[in-house]
């Protein structure tokens, strides 16, 4: 039976140019899968295999019937899938199905220029769903292997080993490289190259502005990177490390929203009431990246009293000490901030607290309501410090448990776990711990945010992980104001001190290789994820912040966008008239041909007759023999031997034959 390579070896050119050009083409639209209708990529891969069916077997192609029909499914698929033809997913949906379509019409040299292109436009919205490292690597292959189909279809007739057209596409891409780094550099930024306005960011995980008991523990399964910090100097204790987000504080019996909701939806933010915020301790400075979350809250670390500074953003501070931003994040964001974690905040009078930090809804957990009658009757004339001393208490010894696995609860959650079930993760625990402060006449509220990181030694930097989603409390105390209150660390103090974080059950292959090496696998993600920071860093969040400041760098006063224009445009025109002047130079110097003709025009000229650089043979032949006669008549034949020698079609000389005869002409004086 024949190798399946070596039947590829023995297939013709055509089959084998088609069958590596769609392999190149499913590469290319390999990681759209995940963002495409199912029946898209079904369709899409569908044609291709039966393409290169056809290809293989030496069949003709589908008529025009077929295509027609195709078409139509791809119209109306589009439509029943994004009720719209228009758009960054049906834009997307409809390229992909037609540069699959379009291999079913690859007949000649001009239907293969067109798939080229269409397969370049369809490689690029990859970057509309992700700009990660990984998709970069994967389009850069995609690259070089449509630059290789590219040139393939240009070399002549035969078989040309697809390693040498390989190697002149990348040759191509390395000569374009410069180029690509000045473009990135200096090309004005505007907005986020890849950005669509009202794009929706589905599949998107993070903080929610909602917090229903029990959602937060899908969110701690989610391993992805919320957001990296760079501490300048010395980063606090992991035990202070709170990041704050959204702070909920109006409770229906099932649900925590913020009170402040109407904020988070307008922008820029509204005139927001002073927090009452004093800090004090040593500062933190630190540089936060963050990941698109399509929120407009800003992660600070606990407590931050300047804005953060973010470029091309307004912040403001809620009178719950959350920042947020003038607009949602939806791109990855680099901003610098300076937090102190020794802070007081908040009204020192009860007189000044709203009341809707007391406020429970009517006909929930009934049983919290009587546990909390029993504390207070136990503690009378004990203040709120106390009485919350001693729910925390409750928490250390009443045999609770912090899990990720605490069951679906129902109507009362606060009484489900104090009485039944004992066991919930961090938003169990926060939720039941302020519904008993509140039965307690306490103000309190929930604050969301995360807690922790962990340090990657590769580039040391602190990642902070979905899963390091956290839920807190925080209570009014009198004279003290709003008192930061973690009932899981006295459920799990290893939650915040040791930061033994809950995992989810581990796959084989993790397992496998944590059984073979414990550290590999720990290696292996610090070394992947300092890379993948690195890109972010240096390429997705080079901002025009940036560009100004390497124009500044290179001795600008004040640079603006109009002087990266013209420096690009220098650089460009500057770039181009040395290619240019490199080319005729190379030509002069490389081409035999011309070689033998100047050197042959240098003899003339010491013999008194310029010829000047644009005469062709023919023309200083005439002018020979009428300057010096018959006794030129050698040098002259010499000439035309030499013009019929470089553009004839049979050359009556070779130009090895040319150089013997010019040493031994007899030249004029």
């Amino acid at each position: 039976m024949l190798n399946p390579f070596a039947r590829l070896g023995t297939l013709p050119r055509e089959a084998r140019d088609t069958l590596f050009l769609l392999l190149v083409i499913g590469w290319v639209m390999l990681p759209h899968v995940p963002n495409l209708p199912w029946w898209c990529s079904a369709m899409a891969g569908a044609v291709l295999v039966w393409r290169g069916t056809l290809a293989v077997r030496a069949r003709p192609l589908p008529g025009t019937w077929w295509l027609l029909g195709l078409l139509v499914v791809t119209l109306v698929g589009t439509w029943f899938s994004h009720r719209t033809l228009l758009g960054r997913d049906a834009g997307v949906t409809l390229i992909v199905a037609l540069l699959a379509l379009k291999t079913l019409e690859l007949r000649a040299r001009r239907d293969a220029f067109v798939v080229f292109f269409l397969a370049f436009f369809t490689m690029l919205t990859n970057f509309f769903f992700s700009q990660s490292l990984a998709v970069a690597a994967a389009m850069l292959v995609g690259l070089l292997g449509l630059l290789t189909a590219l040139v393939n279809a240009h070399l002549p007739v035969g078989r040309p080993p697809l390693l040498q057209a390989a190697r002149t596409a990348g040759w191509m891409a390395l000569l374009g490289a410069p180029i690509m780094a000045v473009m990135f550099l200096l090309f004005p930024r505007f907005a986020p190259l890849w950005g669509i306005p009202n794009d929706a960011m589905s599949g998107r995980s993070g903080l929610s502005s909602q917090l229903q008991v029990g959602n937060m523990a899908t969110l701690a399964l989610d391993d992805s990177v919320a957001f990296r910090v760079e501490f300048e100097g010395r980063p606090p204790p992991q035990p202070d490390l709170y990041f704050r987000g959204p702070v909920l504080s109006d409770f229906d019996g099932r649900e925590w929203r913020p009170l402040l909701a109407r904020a988070f939806n307008r922008f820029p933010p509204l005139r927001l009431l002073d927090p009452q915020l004093s800090t004090f301790g040593p500062e933190i400075r630190y540089q936060l990246t963050l990941e698109p979350h399509n929120r407009p809250w800003l992660l600070t670390l606990d407590a931050a009293a300047r804005p953060p500074q973010v470029p091309g953003m307004e912040a403001a501070m809620t009178s719950e000490l959350q920042w947020v931003s003038s607009r949602p994040v939806v791109d990855l964001l680099r901003y610098r901030a300076v937090s102190q974690v020794n802070f007081r905040h908040g009204p020192q009078r009860r007189l000044a607290v709203p009341p809707e930090y007391s406020a429970l809804p009517p006909g929930f957990d009934p049983r919290t309501l009587e546990l909390a009658g029993r504390l207070m009757r136990e503690h009378s004339g004990g203040d709120a410090a106390a009485l919350m001393q001693a729910a925390l208490t409750m928490l250390r010894t009443g045999g609770y448990v912090y899990t990720l696995e605490p069951g679906v609860y129902g109507q009362h959650t606060a009484d489900e776990f104090w009485f039944d079930r004992k066991a919930g993760f961090c938003e169990h625990i926060a939720s039941a711990f302020v519904v008993l402060m509140r039965a307690m006449s306490i103000p309190s509220r929930i604050v969301t945010g995360y807690q922790g990181g962990e340090l990657n030694p590769v580039d040391g930097f602190w990642t902070v992980r979905q899963s390091d989603a956290h839920a807190w409390a925080e209570v009014w105390l009198e004279n003290r104001g709003w008192v930061r209150v973690d009932p899981t660390a006295a459920v799990a103090p290893s939650r915040t001190g040791l930061l033994q974080r809950l995992v989810p059950p581990r796959g084989v292959f993790a397992t496998a290789i944590d059984t073979v090496n414990p550290n590999l696998a720990l290696s292996l993600r610090a070394a992947w994820e300092a890379m993948n920071n690195g890109w972010n860093q240096w390429v997705l969040n080079y901002t025009q912040s940036r560009q100004l400041n390497l124009l500044r760098n290179l001795g600008f006063q004040s640079p603006s966008w109009e002087d990266l224009s013209h420096l690009l445009i220098g650089i460009v025109v500057l770039v181009a008239l040395a290619g240019a002047a490199w080319s005729w130079w190379d030509r002069l110097q490389h081409d035999p041909w011309l070689r033998l003709l100047a050197r042959a025009r240098k003899r003339l000229q010491l013999a008194g007759l310029d010829t000047g650089a644009a005469t062709p043979p023919r023309e200083i032949a005439a002018r020979v023999t009428t300057r010096f006669g018959q006794d030129a008549r050698g040098l002259a034949d010499w000439l035309l031997k030499l013009e019929a020698q470089r553009y004839a079609r049979d050359p009556a000389a070779s130009l090895a034959e040319l150089r013997r005869e010019f040493q031994q002409l007899s030249w004029p004086h």
